[in-house]
C-alpha cells in the first residue's frame, strides 16, 4: 500500500492542533510515523514521551566570522552591513550573530581575508521511539534562529523515507501554526490536510487564511471544529464556510476540560478518558483513513 500522509494544521496557535494530532497518533499506534513540524515551538513530545534515541545537528545558512588577528579594522565591512550586524566592541569589529543574515558581502570587501563564512548550527533533529512504539521525528530549532521552513522539510522528509522504508501506511504530520513558510514546507507533498478550528472571530477568519495556502497546493482537505459549543453562532458559520469550500467536516468537538486535564497529566485525551469528545476523536480519525485510502 503506498504511504499516505496526513497534516494537521491551524490558522492560529491555541486551538487544540497539537492534542488532536497526538490523539490521532495513539489511535493509529504502529500504523504511523509521527512528524512533529511545529519546530519553532514543538511540545508533542510532552504527550508521546520519544525517547530521543538519534539526534543530529541541523545546519543551515551561514553566519559571518571576523578573525581578530587578522583584521585591520578599516571599517570597511561595517560600511556596506545593511544589517548593522557589525558593531565595534573596545575598538575592535565584532559580528552580531542574531543580527547578521549571512548575505557574505563582508567578505567580499574586506582587504586583508580576514572575514569568513561559516554554516550555522540552528537546532538539533531527533529520531525517537513514542509510548506507543511508533516512530516520530522531531526537532528543536535553536533560540533566535529563522531557519524554521528547512528544518520543517528536512523532519517531514526524514519521517516520509521512515514511513516508505519501514512499509508504515501513514506519515501524520503536526504542522506549524500559522499561513507562513512553515506551513508551507509543512502541507508541500500531502495528501490530506486536517484544519483546526475553533469558533472565534479570529478561530474563523485564520481558519480562511491558512485555508487559502491548501487550496494553493490543491490539496483535499477536512475540518475539525475544537470547543464548538461554547459559540453555536460562529459554528455555524464555519460550517457555511465549510461547505461552500467543500471542506469534509469531520467532527465537531465538545468543550471538555479533561482535555486539559489530560494534557497535565502528560497524555493524550484518548488515553486518559473515554467519553463523547474522545469518540468523536475516534471517528474522525477513521474518516480521515477511509478518505486518504480512496485516493
Amino acid at each position: 500500500m503506498m504511504m499516505k500522509e496526513i497534516v494537521v494544521i491551524s490558522g492560529k496557535g491555541g486551538t487544540g492542533k497539537t492534542s488532536i494530532s497526538a490523539s490521532f497518533a495513539w489511535l493509529a499506534k504502529n500504523d504511523v510515523v509521527v512528524a512533529d513540524c511545529d519546530v519553532d515551538a514543538a511540545d508533542m513530545h510532552l504527550l508521546l514521551k520519544p525517547d530521543f534515541a538519534f539526534q543530529e545537528d541541523f545546519y543551515s545558512g551561514e553566519l559571518a566570522v571576523i578573525d581578530e588577528s587578522a583584521c585591520t579594522n578599516c571599517g570597511l565591512c561595517k560600511e556596506v552591513c545593511r544589517f548593522d550586524a557589525i558593531p565595534v566592541i573596545d575598538g575592535q569589529h565584532t559580528i552580531d550573530a542574531i543580527a547578521c543574515e549571512g548575505c557574505g558581502y563582508c567578505p567580499r570587501v574586506c582587504p586583508v581575508d580576514a572575514i569568513t563564512m561559516q554554516e550555522l548550527n540552528v537546532g538539533k533533529w531527533y529520531i525517537s521511539t513514542t509510548k506507543t512504539d511508533s516512530m516520530m521525528v522531531h526537532a528543536r530549532l535553536g533560540i533566535g534562529q529563522d531557519n524554521s521552513g528547512k528544518l520543517v522539510a528536512k523532519v517531514k522528509n526524514e519521517a516520509k523515507r521512515l514511513a516508505v522504508e519501514h512499509n508504515i501506511p501513514f506519515a501524520l504530520v503536526d504542522g506549524s501554526p500559522g499561513t507562513g513558510c512553515p506551513v508551507m514546507s509543512s502541507v508541500t507533498g500531502a495528501h490530506f490536510v486536517v484544519l483546526v478550528t475553533e469558533p472565534s472571530v479570529s478561530g474563523l477568519h485564520d481558519l480562511k487564511r491558512v485555508y487559502e495556502v491548501v487550496k494553493k497546493f490543491h490539496i483535499p482537505a477536512g475540518c475539525i471544529i475544537n470547543k464548538y459549543d461554547l459559540n453555536l453562532e460562529k459554528t455555524s458559520e464555519i460550517k457555511t464556510f465549510l461547505t461552500e469550500e467543500h471542506i469534509l467536516h469531520l467532527a465537531d468537538l465538545p468543550y471538555d476540560e479533561s482535555f486539559t486535564a489530560a494534557m497535565i497529566n502528560g497524555k493524550t485525551i484518548v488515553e486518559y478518558t473515554s467519553n463523547e469528545l474522545t469518540d468523536r476523536l475516534k471517528q474522525a480519525w477513521e474518516i480521515i483513513k477511509q478518505t486518504v485510502t480512496k485516493k
